[in-house]
């Protein structure tokens, strides 16, 4: 499904809030936004919106392609497909397509996911398409280069060679005004923040996720926090904002910075996350938790247990390793037994127990990994 009428919305409001003084030179644009037919669709005339990317290297350059059909160098970019769930999407997919650049390659900047220019030009007739004179009202969007340079594999149908060009020699005049304007050094930095949080006895607090397709690791443990907003005067603003709304109640009053960790978004670009660690006794269950499932406290030794992502049990081990609790250890976990040892008799009867409390919550354990049955799942309490 392409983006919906709202999404391209809020990108276009986010850029009318910094741009106020184009918004009559965008009228075309709010009023395909406003019309019935839509406006992601190449047949919508007298214009359509596209969508292309500004990729920036170390050396502030901007990577160009050289298209057959018209000569011209321009950053990469095209039309809407019907399984661009977003305009971000549109972007990295004409990327990944026409240089061969992988969304992994690349990570947002310090503009976050709004579009850093929008341009409305006129598009000659294509009669052998069947395409009369129109326009495109293009979004584009401004990457940085996550890793080393990758080679670009260009599209041999459509494009004829690449070029890294400098700001002031952008092909584009409105982009190139707004990249100078930027001051965007191609410099990775953190968009993301994220809570490690401890207690004196050495566990770690986790959040569930929820288990929907469309959101960062659904159905793991996790830690807590977000993405910067354009509001966010620093990243550890950012962690507690994320944190008020996910668990008001919350409190870490000495929050330092740890580590910053690489993660794969969504939408497969680098995500760099500044992670900070902070201290904290409290009671989970006391907590009112508005995003995910919940809130529990796991020693180090249970880690290996949880549905988590190499990379955050990574980070975890690495913080148990630098501090040693100060409360003693932590309580002991019992060992797994071998869910169907030799000799077991299979196929019998056994029962589920159903335990609901007076707020209509039920008690559900999370079976281990290498269970036979239902293995990283939640189920009843069972026995034979």
């Amino acid at each position: 499904m392409p983006p919906t009428r709202s999404h391209i919305r809020q990108a276009v409001d986010a850029y009318l809030d910094r741009h106020p003084q184009e918004r009559d030179a965008l009228a075309g644009l709010l009023a395909a936004l406003d019309g019935t037919a839509d406006p992601c669709s190449r047949a919508t005339l007298p214009g359509h919106i596209t969508c292309s990317a500004a990729i920036i290297d170390r050396d502030q350059r901007v990577l160009h392609i050289a298209h057959k059909a018209t000569g011209l160098l321009l950053t990469p970019g095209g039309h809407i497909e019907a399984d661009d769930h977003t305009l971000l999407a549109t972007a990295l997919r004409e990327v990944r397509e026409e240089t061969g650049i992988q969304p992994g390659d690349l990570c947002l900047t310090p503009l976050l996911d709004a579009p850093i220019d929008i341009d409305v030009h006129d598009i000659d007739a294509r009669h052998h398409r069947g395409e009369p004179e129109h326009r495109h009202f293009d979004l584009r969007f401004v990457f940085y280069l996550a890793h080393e340079d990758p080679e670009p594999v260009l599209q041999d149908e459509e494009v004829s060679g690449a070029q890294w060009r400098p700001f002031d020699e952008v092909s584009s005049p409105t982009l190139r005004a707004k990249l100078l304007e930027a001051g965007l050094d191609g410099r990775i930095e953190p968009v993301n923040a994220s809570a490690l949080i401890f207690d004196d006895a050495g566990r770690y607090l986790l959040h569930l996720r929820d288990n929907y397709p469309d959101i960062w690791e659904p159905g793991a443990f996790a830690l807590l926090g977000g993405g910067r907003e354009p509001g966010d005067r620093s990243l550890e603003a950012t962690l507690r904002r994320e944190l008020a709304e996910e668990v008001p109640g919350l409190h870490l009053p000495d929050l330092k910075p740890f580590a910053v960790e690489e993660a794969t978004g969504i939408d497969g670009l680098c995500v760099p996350i500044q992670v900070f660690a902070g201290r904290w006794n409290g009671d989970p269950d006391a907590l009112t938790l508005n995003e995910g499932i919940l809130l529990r406290w796991f020693p180090q030794e249970m880690l290996h247990r949880l549905p988590l992502s190499p990379s955050t049990t990574d980070l975890l081990h690495r913080h148990a390793d630098q501090h040693t609790p100060t409360n003693g250890p932590s309580s002991s976990v019992r060992p797994v037994r071998d869910e169907a040892p030799d000799g077991t008799e299979l196929h019998v009867v056994g029962v589920h127990l159903y335990l609901e409390d007076s707020k209509g919550r039920l008690l559900l354990g999370l079976r281990h990994p290498d269970s036979a049955y239902a293995g990283s799942l939640w189920h009843f309490l069972a026995v034979h």
